[in-house]
């Protein structure tokens, strides 16, 4: 299950690889959005708008939707100007990230705890195929980079935990609380300004609109994870429809493809 949707375009010349993180090769915080869009609809029919839960629900869905794939903070920065807009006096965006980020661990910790304690295979929280992928790029001598809109504390954990670290060793970055001074396109700027690689170079991995708009910008090439969460196996229509527009040259649903997906990028 591999959509082209570039013919022509190939990876050969990459030597780097940049990855999202969660939805892509994590899916330890499959089930978040069922998390942040009802906290923030719960906390906008408190406005007294007049707006009904079904109407606040899919104005919520869209931006949460348009701003995966930054550092969430971005989506809280976005809740606050929606409660502004209805009268409300928002909290600061980070009180909402951390509420969201609490909400969310209780429903995270018990996937956290067992790979912590070695209860359940990793596999069982990565995109499936996601390691033979990694190894058949680290085989082709392929640098691999990892860029989350998580907390970057969370996505080093998260990534060691699911045995991960090998791949990336010290290139695992996520969101800071300075959000300003990291984002997936910086870190690509870095990585060119540093003179080891030039934009045609890279390849992009992603789940969401970010990762593969900033690949695309500087001459690279992408592969779309539209991933069906948890399960992954089929596409998902939704993330599909995002990822084509983001100028993604490949979709697939998982990386269980990975020797025709390979031979697909790499002619």
């Amino acid at each position: 299950m591999i959509e082209t949707l570039r013919h022509g375009a190939h990876a050969g010349n990459a030597r780097v690889a940049l990855f999202d993180f969660d939805g892509t090769l994590s899916l330890i915080r499959s089930g978040w959005v069922e998390v942040m869009v009802p906290m923030m609809v719960e906390i906008l029919l408190d406005t007294r708008s007049g707006e009904s839960e079904e109407d606040l629900t899919e104005i919520v869905k869209e931006y949460v939707g348009r701003l995966t794939g930054r550092q969430t903070i971005y989506q809280m920065i976005e809740f606050a100007e929606q409660i502004s807009k209805r009268g409300g006096t928002p909290k600061d965006p980070i009180d909402y990230k951390h509420m969201y980020l609490d909400r969310l661990m209780v429903k995270i910790k018990d996937r956290i705890d067992d790979l912590d304690a070695g209860r359940v295979d990793p596999e069982r929280w990565l995109v499936p195929g996601s390691m033979a992928l990694l190894n058949g790029l680290r085989d082709r001598g392929i640098k691999m980079y990892l860029a989350s809109g998580t907390d970057d504390k969370f996505v080093k954990h998260e990534a060691t935990i699911l045995g991960l670290q090998p791949y990336f060793e010290d290139r695992m970055y996520g969101a800071l609380d300075d959000y300003k001074s990291f984002s997936k396109a910086i870190l690509i700027k870095r990585i060119i300004d540093s003179a080891e690689n030039r934009g045609e170079e890279f390849i992009g991995f992603g789940d969401g609109y970010v990762e593969i708009e900033n690949v695309k910008a500087v001459g690279g090439v992408a592969v779309g994870v539209a991933s069906d969460e948890p399960d992954c196996a089929k596409v998902d229509e939704w993330k599909r429809n995002r990822l084509v527009n983001s100028g993604a040259d490949w979709i697939v649903p998982h990386f269980n493809t990975t020797p025709a997906l390979l031979t697909t990028i790499f002619p």
